[in-house]
């Protein structure tokens, strides 16, 4: 099935938008996925934790107004503005905090659900952005997090066994409430025939909401850009990007530029209803060329080291990956290889206004973050495990 097949985009947008590349199957890629304490701190890398890029706060507006939003051309009003209320779920995450911080710093009002309070969620509060506490799989309290919501955006971590009956609880209670239109975050390597479980999950969730009466649309990121300083190997005189993606390629695309994406959406719904949304950074790479690019950002040696998938799964489990993470991790690694991950479109600028950060423009915002290993680092080849 050719990428097209599945870029469902509107009339306004698809106008605009750059062909995607064929791969000869549908646009995937594995948005980034990971392991932590509680539902939200799985989102290390599925919503992730980093939220202080230093790439500008655009919201999609138009001359310095940021209830001009900019569709196929002509300025739209969004949604009401004064009385709107936006939900943001997996609020301190990768997408959800800049998400707020965009949506607060163009005047809406924002209601941030966490799944702990910390420091973290004091920062959205120091914003103006009222923060609840509670769990996805908690129908009161995602049914109490939609009183007065107008629009909400849907992030749920790669976990085990929770995604499906998040999505119908968080469906469910949305249209109890009246809430006009929900963005919810996918995967690229969604699909019925995905071989990952939770990309399948994902393929699923997004049919359950499909057939609610909530405007939907649906978001399939290609891998972040948040993966390289992830994967970061830090020796005294070089780097190392230790990864099973062979010669595959992607543009990867920042949290914040998916934040743009999010808040233009969530600002002004409807002509994305029932949309799916490939999105990809400035730039198609494969990871020797993203590794001369952060060499040339950082001005230091930087290799990459392709491993085999069985190795790099041996190095999950060593850190403690659950099984699912796992499987789920091998299988988008080898979709990556088929090309599932390769494409390119422009969707990013024509939704949001602004065009994606580069790989030299990431590193450089987030240099210290080089001077030492990531955290899902694969410090040492292992032996796959039997």
């Amino acid at each position: 099935m050719a990428v097209e097949k599945v870029l469902h985009v509107s009339a306004a947008v698809k106008a605009l938008a750059a062909p995607v590349h064929d791969t000869g199957t549908p646009a995937q890629a594995l948005q980034a996925a990971g392991w932590d304490d509680g539902v939200e701190g799985v989102a290390d890398l599925a919503c992730g934790h980093a939220f202080a890029e230093a790439d500008d706060l655009a919201v999609g507006g138009i001359g310095g107004d940021p209830r001009g939003i900019m569709v196929g051309g002509r300025i739209e009003t969004p949604m009401g503005f004064k009385d709107d209320l936006f939900l943001i779920t997996g609020a301190t995450g990768n997408t959800g905090a800049p998400t707020v911080e965009i949506l607060r710093a163009a005047g809406r009002d924002v209601r941030a659900f966490v799944h702990k309070r910390d420091a973290r969620s004091r920062y959205l509060e120091d914003l103006g952005a009222e923060v609840v506490e509670g769990d996805l799989q908690d129908f009161d309290a995602v049914s109490s997090a939609m009183v007065g919501v107008t629009a909400a955006y849907f992030c749920y971590p790669i976990a085990p066994g929770g995604l499906l009956q998040a999505t119908a609880l968080f469906a469910q209670a949305a249209s109890e409430a009246g809430v006009h239109a929900v963005v919810n975050m996918s995967q690229i390597s969604a699909r019925r025939e995905a071989t990952s479980n939770a990309a399948r999950q994902h393929w699923i969730a997004e049919r359950l909401l499909d057939r609610t009466a909530l405007i939907t649309t649906h978001l399939r990121p290609t891998f972040f850009l948040e993966w390289i300083k992830w994967s970061w190997v830090r020796r005294d005189t070089e780097g190392i990007l230790r990864l099973p993606f062979g010669n595959g390629r992607h543009a990867p695309i920042g949290g914040r530029d998916q934040a743009k994406v999010i808040a233009a959406i969530l600002q002004n719904p409807d002509s994305h209803d029932r949309q799916i949304y490939p999105l990809f950074g400035a730039d198609e790479l494969d990871y020797y060329g993203i590794a001369e690019k952060v060499q040339h950002a950082l001005g230091l040696p930087v290799r990459y080291e392709p491993i085999d998938i069985p190795v790099f799964a041996a190095s999950l489990t060593a850190r403690g990956a659950t099984p699912f993470i796992v499987q789920h991790l091998s299988n988008v690694a080898q979709d990556y290889r088929d090309g599932i991950f390769a494409g390119k479109n422009n969707l990013v600028e024509v939704i949001s206004g602004s065009k994606p950060m580069t790989v030299e423009e990431y590193v450089i915002a987030n240099r210290s973050q080089f001077d030492t290993d990531g955290r899902y680092a694969v410090e040492d080849v292992l032996p796959p495990t039997a």
